[in-house]
């Protein structure tokens, strides 16, 4: 009886792997179906308005929102950052000269605790004139973060203009961003 038992619970097991594996892929095969694009996470490319949103600042300043990006006076580079990135560590001083040039520098601390946020400015210097908390990670999902660092060129209407995935470095910054904030004023 015990090796009938066996031979029951292994076919029984394979059946569960068998009808619960096909039951994935036949609902990964709908999300990713051209006809349904639920599964992607956003629309933000250049050209499209930057999606709407309101976050709470670092310590006891102001946090900002879509509509502060519509300054109506010149761009803003917009950086997704964490403390805990290693890349983010890298661009720091890329950001920290773009800040000493005038661009305006906004950040937004990904997934990250106010207190290791403040940690890392004062450690790797702050280049932003405001800084943001989404530390629910909502955000980054309506801007369709793929990872940190991120940074968006927004103008002065709210359209994003540019789009970097990765870390800034001066090479990145005089052979794409500094064209796209010539073209976007």
């Amino acid at each position: 009886m015990t090796v009938v038992r066996r031979r029951i619970l292994r076919i029984a097991g394979i059946g569960s792997l068998a009808v619960g594996g096909s039951g994935l892929w036949v609902l990964l095969e709908h999300l990713w179906s051209p006809a349904h694009p639920v599964f992607t996470l956003s629309e933000v490319t250049p050209g499209t308005t930057v999606p709407p949103f309101a976050l709470p600042g670092l310590g006891k300043a102001a946090g900002f929102t879509s509509d502060d990006l519509c300054t109506g006076t010149r761009s803003v580079l917009v950086n997704f950052f964490a403390s805990w990135c290693a890349p983010c560590v890298q661009e720091a001083p890329t950001l920290m000269a773009l800040r000493r040039q005038g661009v305006p520098v906004w950040g937004i601390a990904y997934r990250d605790k106010p207190d290791a946020t403040e940690a890392f400015l004062r450690n790797h210097g702050d280049p932003y004139a405001r800084v943001a908390l989404d530390q629910a990670g909502t955000v980054s999902i309506r801007f369709g973060l793929a990872g940190v660092p991120e940074s968006f060129l927004i103008d002065r209407h709210g359209i994003i203009r540019w789009h970097w995935q990765g870390g800034l470095s001066a090479d990145t910054v005089r052979e794409f961003l500094t064209p796209a904030l010539a073209a976007a004023g």
